[in-house]
């Protein structure tokens, strides 16, 4: 979407909207991988996803088209899509898992959106929706995993 509107100049306002269809199509494609991954695209369809001990894969168009309180710019991306919904479902944290080499076991979130890791708008969002966030990285599959199969603590680098 981002090269498709440097070449044909339209306005951020169309290129939010087809990036939120992008992230609708990954959306079926990675519920697509595999039995028990459930798409949803409102918070009742995710929240029966999870009673029926599915994956939920969030389709955002339907629940963030249109709305005026979600920045329709490239400041905001899904990193920050991610902590809002993780507000709106009541969920204990945020993981954001990145093709980064994760470093340490704390991350600042301003340093980490100068770096390019997280969009401009997640410093906003985290203090916004008040949620413990975490980086994951390249080399965190196997502690994530076993955090997921024993969600006791907490995994990845704490982002403040």
């Amino acid at each position: 979407v981002r090269s498709c509107q440097a070449r044909l100049g339209f306005g951020d306002h169309a290129a939010h909207r087809m990036a939120l269809l992008a992230m609708d199509q990954l959306a079926w494609a990675v519920a697509g991988l595999r039995p028990g991954f459930s798409v949803g695209a409102r918070e009742e369809e995710l929240w029966a996803a999870l009673d029926r001990a599915d994956v939920a894969v969030w389709a955002p168009y339907g629940l963030l088209a249109g709305r005026t309180d979600i920045e329709q710019s490239w400041r905001l991306t899904s990193d920050s899509l991610a902590l809002w919904l993780a507000g709106r479902l009541g969920a204990d944290a945020c993981y954001l898992i990145k093709s980064i080499a994760r470093q340490g076991s704390s991350a600042v979130a301003a340093e980490l959106s100068r770096q390019g890791i997280v969009d401009a708008a997640f410093p906003e969002m985290l203090e916004r929706t008040g949620l413990p966030a975490f980086l994951l990285g390249r080399g965190d599959r196997e502690a994530f995993a076993a955090f997921l199969a024993d969600p006791a603590g907490r995994c990845g680098a704490a982002i403040a």
